[in-house]
């Protein structure tokens, strides 16, 4: 399947924890960042992507104890392309959403992401 149809499926098929974050990050609740859910990035589907800060959330359920080093490649492809991923274990999502939203809320706060440019390149000499 290809990735914008694996996307669109994972999209239908969202996990209970997923739907919840989904509700935190959809409308630009979290200051001002646009997040798009179930994002074919080269051959992998990222849960949420907000572009303008590079930054991927992933929420993981129990089936990612036993692949540990598919994400690990998978982070690391994503990482190799200038994006930050996050974390979270679907308990995380359950026991302390606002924790989560607070995590995330932080990183895109960070003054190398959501709302800042970096430095301008020097001029050709």
């Amino acid at each position: 399947m290809q990735g914008s149809a694996l996307a669109k499926t994972f999209r239908k098929r969202m996990t209970h924890a997923e739907v919840l974050v989904w509700q935190r990050l959809r409308r630009r609740q979290i200051v001002g960042a646009y997040f798009r859910r179930q994002v074919p990035i080269g051959p992998f589907v990222a849960d949420f992507l907000c572009a303008r800060a590079r930054l991927v959330v992933e929420i993981d359920g129990a089936q990612h104890a036993l692949r540990r080093g598919y994400d690990a490649a998978r982070t690391c492809f994503l990482e190799r392309r200038g994006y930050a991923v996050i974390r979270f274990w679907n308990h995380e999502v359950f026991a302390n959403l606002d924790g989560v939203v607070e995590t995330i809320a932080a990183h895109l706060q960070q003054p190398t992401n959501f709302g800042r440019r970096p430095p301008p390149c020097p001029p050709p000499r």
